[in-house]
């Protein structure tokens, strides 16, 4: 199944012989310092610059609805960002993978993102539309 939307995304983790268990990192874009002037105009056209993760969150896909539900929820801890990157964990004999069984991919995720290896992600910026980061 081609993912083109979040909707697609929960669609396909629902759609998935074991129950699924969706990483989110939410991202916010920096300026990172020593910039010259075209790349701070660049990042302020909103290109460029550093992605930072200020969240993590997990959710089975019962806990999910929309994208809506997801950023309004996420505006509720008062940290803002502009990506969230996406991935899954898949459970096993019928059973979704635990919060304590996400922690350590979620870590790998924050880690992969410093790396800047986010290829294996989803993207999603903050009106739920994918995006393709270079």
């Amino acid at each position: 199944m081609e993912i083109s939307s979040f909707t697609d995304l929960l669609d396909a983790a629902k759609a998935q012989s074991q129950p699924q268990r969706l990483l989110f990192m939410f991202a916010k874009a920096e300026l990172p310092p020593g910039l010259n002037a075209e790349e701070k105009q660049a990042f302020e056209n909103r290109q460029g610059g550093a992605l930072t993760a200020v969240m993590c969150v997990d959710k089975l896909t019962t806990e999910l609805r929309d994208f809506a539900h997801l950023a309004a929820e996420s505006a509720h801890t008062g940290k803002p960002w502009d990506i969230v990157f996406v991935t899954t964990m898949s459970g096993k004999n019928g059973l979704a993978p635990s919060t304590e069984e996400a922690n350590r991919p979620l870590d790998m995720m924050v880690q992969s993102l410093r790396n800047g290896n986010i290829s294996q992600y989803l993207a999603f910026n903050q009106a739920g539309e994918l995006v393709q980061l270079s």
